[in-house]
């Protein structure tokens, strides 16, 4: 058995989750899924990201505190993560009292480690809002490629870095008006420094690391110049006041920037886990933790988790994560999500048009490769792959088969050694399944499920082929007029189809958990539930009706799911 923490990147808490969103979050659950239902210690933590001036802003346009609108946030968000079965073991905010702990326990560790530093910088300062302009409040051109209204921090095209005032023709978000630059003075943390260079250097080129595209990635990041410096900016991780965030330590008006705070969100959940759990945090995340750290992120905070967060955690005595797994953007109909296509779909949205949460995890898994590249919502494939796939093959095995069982044999399965008695040839589809089971756990544990689903699928065609060549149906027609050696026979194939239809449904978990544990609760009547393990060893012994599983998705629906978003 392995122990692992695992951690899914922080919703903001100023607007509600949309289904760009679960693409992680799915990713995510289905991994740790498989992770428990091999058997090891799995921790899921999550958060809500709770701090910086858009919920400040945000607060004030609605007339409520930062505090209530947070809060109110923070539960809509647990709804939607339900909803759609996302199982965290803690999910928790970082508005809290261990996060501000934590973060001034690690700034100061950073201080002693000589990697914070004050500086006078010059800001845009809105002189019309009297506040200083936060990077995502500062649009203008790009200053390496040119490209129009981008943020303050980073260009969404080229993926450059920067400070805000290296934009051209600057204008503040709030006002609309070109800001002044005033002085201010701030804290950074020395990332440019050698030793911070040299661990990430080593650090990044683990062997698990990093995926071999954002490896690559790093690599444009981690550089020197020709007499040998890094190229690595410092970061700026104070802000200004009015500011929503915890206070830095020794100061009267400067708080901490929320990236700081944000990452650190993630061990300030645990901790709040392992305290109602009765746990050691140090297990987790102390420098010699055996616990295996695993971070599933956006391909667009790479920069943020591969460079900032590690460093930060080494140099600060925690360890440092184990993997982090980037994934790409979610595409609707080859576009962008956008409002005005009325693409831009929430999971309440989704929800409210009666389509099955389960289904949009069977689609997204159907696409994820494990990859750092975009996954497209195409809504005509999403509903030929569900009804395809789910209903017309899956479900299929048990809806051509149950019947008979009930109605001829009250529900009886035939055990794995009686088929082999019966048929010994035939009764190898179950080793087959057991045999690839093995690919399976592996495409998985890569979060490839796209191949994991695909070799599900093909399982599962199998098992379809050898109903429709015993034709059980013809047999059971005349039941009450063949031999008992040909009543037999019927009892084998229809029990070796369901036998391997429960086998298929322990692969599927992880994706559509729901409508397994109906089928080893409910129809299969068994109350401990599957183990990956019960491939290779299934005790079922009867079944009883329970009617429709899945039903197919109505085209309609998901034509109106588009008009929700407009």
């Amino acid at each position: 058995m392995n122990k692992y923490f695992v951690t899914s990147a922080l919703p903001y808490a100023n607007g509600d989750i949309h289904i760009g969103h679960l693409v992680e979050y799915i990713q995510t659950d289905i991994w740790v899924r498989l992770k428990k239902l091999l058997g090891n210690e799995v921790v899921y933590v999550c958060a809500d990201d709770a701090h910086g001036t858009p919920v400040m802003l945000k607060a004030e346009s609605e007339k409520t505190t930062p505090e209530e609108l947070i809060a109110k946030m923070q539960k809509r968000h647990k709804e939607d993560f339900d909803s759609f079965y996302i199982e965290f073991d803690n999910y928790y905010t970082t508005h809290s009292q261990e996060n501000e702990d934590l973060s001034s326990t690690i700034f100061e560790r950073l201080k002693k480690s000589d990697l914070i530093e004050k500086k006078i910088i010059e800001q845009f300062f809105d002189e019309e809002k009297q506040m200083f302009l936060p990077d995502r409040y500062i649009v203008g051109t790009c200053p390496r490629c040119g490209a129009l209204d981008q943020y303050g921090d980073s260009c969404e095209k080229c993926g450059a870095t920067y400070s805000p005032t290296d934009l051209g023709m600057p204008r503040s978000a709030l006002s609309g008006n070109i800001p002044i630059r005033k002085k201010t003075d701030h804290y950074f943390f020395k990332l440019s420094s050698k030793k911070c260079f040299d661990f990430l250097n080593e650090w990044t080129h683990g062997r698990d690391t990093l995926q071999e595209e954002a490896r690559n990635k790093i690599r444009e990041w981690l550089k020197k110049d020709e007499e040998g410096y890094s190229l690595l900016a410092d970061w700026d991780i104070s802000r200004d006041a009015p500011y929503f965030g915890f206070k830095i330590p020794g100061t009267k008006d400067k708080y901490f920037y929320v990236w700081l705070d944000a990452p650190i969100g993630y061990y300030a959940s645990l901790m709040n886990w392992c305290s109602l759990k009765k746990k050691d945090v140090d297990e987790y995340i102390g420098k010699e933790a055996k616990v295996e750290l695993i971070h599933f992120i956006g391909k667009d905070i790479l920069y943020f988790h591969a460079l900032f967060w590690p460093a930060m955690l080494h140099f600060s005595g925690f360890r440092t994560p184990t993997s982090l797994y980037a994934h790409g953007f979610l595409t609707i109909n080859g576009k962008k999500m956008s409002k005005s296509r009325g693409t831009f779909i929430t999971a309440r949205a989704y929800l409210k048009k009666n389509i099955e949460a389960e289904f949009l995890r069977y689609y997204y898994a159907s696409k994820l490769n494990g990859s750092m590249e975009d996954l497209d919502m195409n809504m005509s494939e999403f509903v030929q792959k569900v009804n395809g796939d789910l209903v017309g093959k899956f479900i299929n095995i048990q809806s051509r088969c149950s019947g008979f069982l009930l109605r001829h044999f009250d529900g009886e399965i035939l055990s794995q050694k009686e088929i082999v008695a019966i048929n010994p040839i035939e009764a190898k589809l179950e080793e087959e399944i057991e045999q690839a089971s093995e690919q399976i756990k592996e495409a998985y544990n890569l979060r490839n499920t796209s191949r994991a689903v695909k070799e599900i699928m093909r399982m599962v065609d199998q098992i379809n082929n050898y109903i429709q060549e015993k034709k059980p149906w013809e047999t059971a027609k005349n039941i009450e007029n063949i031999p008992k050696t040909e009543v037999l026979v019927l009892h084998s194939v229809l029990s070796l189809a369901l036998r391997c239809f429960g086998k298929i449904s322990i692969l599927l978990k992880p994706v559509i958990p729901i409508t397994c544990n109906k089928i080893e609760r409910d129809f299969f009547c068994c109350e401990i539930p599957f183990s990956w393990q019960d491939i290779s060893n299934l005790r079922i012994k009867k079944i009883r009706n329970i009617g429709h599983l899945i039903k197919r998705i109505n085209e309609d629906d998901v034509k109106n799911l588009i008009k929700v978003g407009e």
